[in-house]
């Protein structure tokens, strides 16, 4: 019940906003929910309750950066069936390329795909991401993670990983 009412206040709450979405949420249902601007949240893995609900909450896409073996499909599904649009960017510390980083970076970047919803399993990769964008967009490094942290960004390894990607030269532009 008091999840129930938790989803309705966020729900009215999104409503008077007009196209923002909620300042907070049920951390039972969306750990580590954030909105970090206006048509952007971040967060940890939703929960099946939740991601039934995004479309009333007022988001458009929702971009995942779990891997394959973390559960995508049913999310993908979920997300879809809501007529929003699910953006699979998969990734770890181990893993994690300038690529990636850009990618999302498209995403957010395009007006269309707002209100958006950015999340892995616990929002640490989350933080990695946008510490990359970030320093990307001329932050200084130590600003960028602290940003970063902000997001989610928690683990020594995930910030080895951040700062691994900002040594990476840059891709050539897609032709």
């Amino acid at each position: 019940m008091k999840e129930a009412v938790s989803m309705l206040t966020s729900l009215i709450i999104a409503l008077l906003a007009g196209a923002q979405v909620p300042e907070t949420l049920d951390a039972a249902l969306v750990p580590g929910y954030q909105r970090l601007r206006p048509g952007l949240a971040v967060a940890g893995k939703p929960t099946p309750e939740a991601l039934a609900k995004l479309k009333e909450l007022g988001f458009k896409t929702v971009i995942d950066l779990r891997s394959e073996a973390e559960g995508l499909a049913d999310e993908k599904v979920t997300v879809e069936g809501q007529g929003l649009r699910y953006v699979s960017v998969p990734m770890t510390a181990a893993t994690f390329k300038l690529e990636d980083a850009q990618a999302v970076g498209r995403v957010l970047d395009d007006p269309a795909s707002g209100p958006v919803l950015l999340h892995c399993s616990t929002s640490n990769r989350v933080g990695g991401v946008l510490a990359v964008l970030e320093a990307k967009a001329g932050k200084p490094v130590d600003d960028a993670i602290a940003a970063g942290r902000k997001a989610g960004l928690k683990s020594d390894v995930m910030v080895e990983a951040v700062k691994r990607v900002l040594a990476e030269p840059a891709p050539p532009p897609p032709r």
